[in-house]
């Protein structure tokens, strides 16, 4: 692997970076100011539609879509990997630059598997960044961890088809400019093979029978105005033509969508963690105790340095991910997509966690980025798959690849 970035990628990273600085930093206060004061949550800060303005005025949009030159700027994997990091550093940057979840993974599903028609649609809109999107999978009722649970119905009932469901963590979906959701549901759930039984259908929000029950809340945060709800499919009818790909495709397409899922978050993961490691550096060079600065206590040195180091290891770790990914596919880098999906949550936490320590109080605060950054952090070690299945996933890749042959 080719750790110097191409000159292309390096302008990129430059520019995102000033963009960054000169627009997004100074603009976090007075969003999240709106979102706490605003009489309805559930509003979008129009400062945030300015700052997509402007990221797209200067070319700055739609980075993220490996393969697909035609929709975007055909990044690789490795190539967008220094891009989302940058982004990452706050919380509403790459929603700046069009380049956040859930509309990311959505995209590439429809960029892939949608028909010229869907893509005009509901893909066009996407990537102009006129409407956002969700993805429901999860459900209350079983363990969403093995997605060949789900029992949300999809019957075929002439042209159309019949969903019958509860889901639940679908991110997005409060969101007033969510019109588009892509939901997983069992077309043949008794069908032999259990990884056939599922398909994917594209479900206007507005749709007579989807219902939205209520927002959620990580640790208190119910991440307005964006959010993640809960919602019931009932006697949901869409015509024939919304099933993505062909019926008996769910799981598959999952899979294509959630590998690179799972390691943008990576990416914007090791973001947030360096940010925090630069708070703790400020942090301990500016505040005295017991007639010392922070950073002239060991403690404080070490808790810096095992963080920088940690940090450059998931970073390593993502970007030779990412290069697998673009050399020989989403499947054959299973192993290191997992490993990093391991990884990178636990370290921003831990990362962020020391830094909530040495800020004190005011790393409990919502005057700092930290906080909401943990409970992100915290978040990804569950989203996309928790830590036990990657671990058993990449436990039995391992076995089977070196485990002596019977005899």
């Amino acid at each position: 692997m080719d750790f110097e970035h191409s000159p292309r990628v390096r302008d990129l990273a430059v520019r995102v970076t000033r963009f960054m600085q000169e627009q997004v930093y100074p603009a976090e206060a007075a969003y999240f100011e709106h979102v706490e004061q605003a009489a309805d949550r559930w509003t979008i800060p129009p400062l945030m539609e300015e700052l997509k303005a402007k990221a797209q005025a200067e070319g700055l949009w739609n980075l993220f879509l490996a393969e697909f030159e035609d929709f975007g700027y055909g990044l690789s994997n490795l190539e967008y990997a220094p891009l989302a990091e940058i982004m990452g550093r706050s919380l509403i940057g790459a929603e700046c630059f069009n380049c956040s979840a859930p509309d990311t993974g959505n995209m590439e599903v429809l960029a892939r598997f949608g028909t010229p028609a869907q893509q005009q649609r509901w893909l066009k809109p996407l990537l102009a960044g006129e409407i956002r999107s969700a993805f429901a999978m999860t459900e209350p009722g079983v363990a969403s961890s093995d997605a060949t649970n789900v029992k949300c119905s999809i019957t075929r009932d002439g042209d159309d088809y019949v969903i019958e469901g509860r889901k639940w963590w679908i991110t997005g979906a409060p969101d007033p400019r969510c019109k588009i959701l892509i939901v997983m549901g069992k077309t043949d759930p008794d069908g032999a093979d259990r990884h056939r039984q599922q398909s994917q259908v594209l479900v206007p929000f507005d749709t007579p029978g989807v219902k939205l029950l209520r927002p959620l809340t990580v640790y208190g945060y119910d991440d307005a105005p964006h959010g993640h709800a809960e919602l019931v499919f009932d006697h949901v009818r869409v015509p024939v033509s919304n099933l993505l790909a062909n019926e008996g495709d769910g799981f598959a397409i999952a899979q294509a969508r959630l590998g690179p899922g799972r390691i943008h978050h990576c990416m914007r993961l090791v973001g947030c963690a360096q940010r925090a490691l630069e708070l703790m550096c400020r942090r301990a060079e500016s505040r005295v105790a017991f007639g010392k600065k922070l950073s002239e206590m060991g403690p404080v040195r070490e808790a810096i340095a095992q963080s920088a180091c940690e940090i450059e290891q998931a970073r390593l770790l993502t970007l030779q991910a990412a290069d697998r990914m673009d050399r020989a596919g989403y499947k054959e880098a299973r192993d290191l997509i997992g490993m990093i999906k391991i990884v990178a949550p636990q370290m921003a936490q831990t990362v962020i966690d020391r830094a909530i320590q040495l800020h004190g109080a005011a790393g409990l605060s919502e005057d700092l980025f930290l906080a909401r950054a943990f409970s992100y952090a915290r978040y990804c070690r569950i989203a996309d798959g928790p830590d036990a299945v990657h671990l058993a996933s990449l436990g039995k890749q391992l076995i089977r690849r070196h485990a002596p042959a019977e005899a």
